[in-house]
C-alpha cells in the first residue's frame, strides 16, 4: 500500500521538526508493523491562498506517486488533499485547525470531501459536529524516545544546575495560544529561584531528556486538542500542571503529581507548589501506555485498509 502525507512547510527532513515529528513517528510506526510505502509532500505558504497555491504541484504528485491513500494532517492541509479525486483522503484533525475560527470553515468542508475523519479527541470532533465517517485516534508516543530517566542523569547531559527549580513551557513563548503569560505571571507569584524553559527547536531526544530534567510540566494553553507533550510527560512520569483544555482531564485523571489549573494566575501558582513536592508523578506512565505508536499505528492502518482504493 502506498500512502502520501500532506502537511504544511517546506523541509525535506520533517522528521527534524518539532511540529512536524509526531506526524513522522506516527507514519514510521505503521511502516515498521505493516506493509506499506510512504512519501510526503510538504505544503509551502500560509492561509487558504497560499495553501491552494499548491493545488498544482500536489496533483503532479498525486500523478507521479499514484498512492492508495493520502492522509493529511490539520484542516487546511484536509481541504487541499480533498481536491483530487482520484485517491481517498484521510484527515486528521488536532485542534487549532477547529478551534481557532478563522480556520474552523475550511475545517468543516474538508470534513466532507474527505473519505474518513481523524480526532484527535472527542471534543474537537464534537465541536465541530462530524457525526459519520470518523474515528477518535489521538496521537501516540514513540516509548523508544520518551522514557523515564533520573533527573541527576539528564540535567548533567544537559548541563543543568542541580539545585535549581526548572519549569518546562509546553511551546514556544510567542504562540498566542500558548498563553505564556499567564505562566510567566505565575512563576512571578511564586517568589522562588526557578526557570521557565521554552519548549521551541528541539530534537525529540532533547525534549526527552528536558522533560526528565525539569521539576515539573507546564501547560496554560487557552485551547489544545489532545497535546503531545503531555503524553511525553506522562511516560516520562513527569508532574504536571495544566489548564483543563483538549483532552488534558481525561488523559491525566487521578494521577498523583499530576494537576489541573484555571486560568487564575494564583491558582496556577498554587498548582504549581503542590507539584513540586513530587519528583515523579506516581504511575502516570502506566496510565498512558495504551498511547503507544505501535498500538495507534494499528488503528491508523485499518483506517487505510477500509478507504483504500
Amino acid at each position: 500500500m502506498k500512502v502520501l502525507i500532506v502537511c504544511s512547510g517546506n523541509v525535506k527532513e520533517f522528521n527534524l521538526i518539532l511540529h512536524h515529528a509526531f506526524i513522522y513517528e506516527q507514519i514510521e510506526a505503521v511502516k515498521q508493523n505493516f506493509n506499506i510505502e510512504y512519501d510526503v509532500f510538504n505544503i509551502v505558504g500560509k492561509g487558504i491562498l497560499g495553501y491552494l497555491g499548491n493545488l498544482c504541484n500536489y496533483r503532479n504528485k498525486i500523478k507521479s506517486f499514484n498512492p492508495d491513500v493520502v492522509h493529511a494532517h490539520f484542516g487546511l492541509s484536509g481541504l487541499l488533499a480533498s481536491l483530487q479525486r482520484k485517491s481517498p483522503v484521510v484527515i486528521t484533525f488536532h485542534g487549532s485547525d477547529i478551534n481557532l475560527s478563522n480556520v474552523q470553515p475550511f475545517s468543516r468542508i474538508a470534513t466532507r470531501l474527505s473519505k474518513h475523519n481523524i480526532f484527535v479527541s472527542s471534543k474537537i470532533q464534537k465541536k465541530i459536529g462530524v457525526r459519520n465517517k470518523y474515528s477518535i485516534i489521538p496521537c501516540g508516543v514513540n516509548l523508544e524516545i520518551f522514557y523515564p530517566i533520573k533527573l541527576k542523569t539528564a540535567r548533567e547531559k544537559l548541563n543543568m544546575d542541580m539545585e535549581k527549580i526548572y519549569i518546562l513551557f509546553s511551546s514556544n513563548f510567542k504562540r498566542v495560544e500558548k498563553n505564556s503569560s499567564l505562566a510567566f505571571t505565575a512563576i512571578d507569584l511564586l517568589k522562588m529561584d526557578c526557570e521557565l524553559i521554552e519548549l521551541d527547536n528541539r530534537s525529540r531526544e532533547e525534549v526527552n531528556l528536558l522533560l526528565n530534567a525539569c521539576n515539573l510540566l507546564l501547560l496554560t494553553s487557552t485551547s489544545e486538542g489532545s497535546p503531545q507533550v503531555i503524553k511525553e510527560a506522562m511516560v516520562c512520569n513527569r508532574p504536571i500542571v495544566a489548564t483543563d483544555v483538549g483532552d488534558i482531564r481525561e488523559l491525566i485523571g487521578d494521577t498523583e503529581g499530576c494537576y489541573l489549573t484555571s486560568f487564575d494566575p494564583d491558582d496556577v501558582a498554587k498548582k504549581i507548589k503542590l507539584a513540586l513536592q513530587f519528583e515523579t508523578s506516581v504511575h502516570a506512565s502506566e496510565r498512558i501506555k495504551n498511547f503507544d505508536n505501535n498500538i495507534i499505528s494499528k488503528k491508523v492502518f485499518d483506517i487505510y485498509q477500509k478507504v483504500k482504493r
